[in-house]
């Protein structure tokens, strides 16, 4: 299988299976010498982890990292960090129904189709369970950016949707309530519509935010690895993402040339900031700022007509732990994708100058 490592300089590749006994990774890139506070990653991690809220799957785990190599004396060594994610509560029973069939959005006939084989317990390597790994690493890049801001929101749920500017919230209430949302007002509108279709045995889908501040000028490659556009495959890359969108996004199509353009301030800056923060694929030292929209989760808990291995039609009911709305868990994934992708050019960046 191809396709498990992110990253040109700072690099992450990440195995393990959610039934499996672990899931980790192995960072490469990552300088020598930089202090690591190792209860900063494991907040990251519990900020992703199940169970934590009445909206979120019920799956208990304690996600308790564990460093293996490339940390010494709690700074990092330069050689690559291993670690590893031990599962503790999974329950493989409640996949027994679908061995021999396929559930209806998920990655498990195109498996079958491609590999001939599948690991159908919690969707094997498709599951999201794999975003844990690159929590981990996120976090250590977030660390090699020590000025950089990356906070990341749920700005929509279903058709409730916080029309504020970012620029009028408050980051602090995001970890205020389950929902991740900075408006309390909404936030509690979230969690009761959440909790409502977790009861119809639904799910529904969702928009996250991301905000990224104190950015420098000049990260990103100015033609195939432009920076929003590697920031996109990052975020199309996160388990249930269906689409992404920077600075003025779609909005950007109905306004003129003249309304659109960003005016430069005598200092460099600019009046507006419609370009996100990005301008032909470089970092321009306004803030960086994008939202991805995240698909309902595809197990319902309901029953439904789907195919068995033969072809055949068979109805079946979904069973297990699930998120009847993924988009509070997915915060940390967002913004640690996002590190990721930062932490990665501002490597190459210091090999661009003499």
């Amino acid at each position: 299988m191809a396709g498990n490592s992110f990253g040109q300089l700072f690099r992450l590749t990440t195995f393990g299976e959610s039934h499996g006994k672990a899931l980790g990774g192995v960072l490469d890139g990552c300088p020598a010498g930089l202090e690591l506070d190792l209860d900063a990653i494991q907040n990251e991690l519990d900020r992703r982890k199940p169970g934590q809220s009445a909206i979120v799957t019920q799956r208990k785990e304690p996600d308790t990292v564990e460093f293996y190599s490339g940390l010494f004396e709690g700074k990092t060594t330069g050689t690559p960090i291993g670690f590893a994610i031990h599962n503790t509560n999974q329950k493989s029973k409640d996949y027994s129904h679908i061995q021999d069939s396929y559930r209806p959005s998920h990655a498990d006939y195109v498996y079958d189709q491609k590999y001939g084989f599948r690991d159908y317990r919690g969707g094997g390597r498709s599951s999201a369970r794999e975003t844990a790994s690159r929590v981990v690493a996120g976090a250590i890049a977030k660390q090699l950016l020590k000025e950089v801001k990356i906070n990341a929101f749920v700005s929509q749920v279903g058709n409730l949707k916080l029309e504020r500017p970012y620029q009028e919230l408050d980051f602090n209430q995001i970890e205020a309530n389950a929902v991740r949302c900075p408006d309390p007002d909404m936030a509690q509108q979230m969690e009761e519509y959440i909790k409502a279709i977790k009861k119809e045995g639904d799910t529904i889908g969702g928009v996250i935010t991301c905000v990224i501040q104190n950015v420098p000028i000049g990260l990103g490659e100015p033609v195939f690895d432009k920076l929003h556009a590697k920031l996109g495959e990052a975020m199309l890359s996160i388990n249930a993402v269906k689409g992404f969108e920077y600075g003025s996004g779609f909005a950007g199509v109905t306004m003129k040339g003249s309304e659109h353009n960003d005016a430069y301030n005598p200092d460099g800056t600019t009046k507006t900031n419609r370009s996100g923060g990005v301008q032909g694929g470089i970092s321009n030292g306004m803030d960086i700022y994008f939202n991805v929209a995240f698909k309902p989760v595809a197990t319902v808990l309901q029953s439904y007509e789907t195919i068995n291995k033969e072809g055949e039609k068979v109805t079946t009911q979904g069973k297990g732990r699930h998120d009847p709305c993924v988009v509070p868990r997915a915060v940390p994934i967002v913004e640690a994708m996002a590190a990721l992708v930062l932490a990665d050019y501002t490597l190459l960046a210091r090999t661009n100058k003499i």
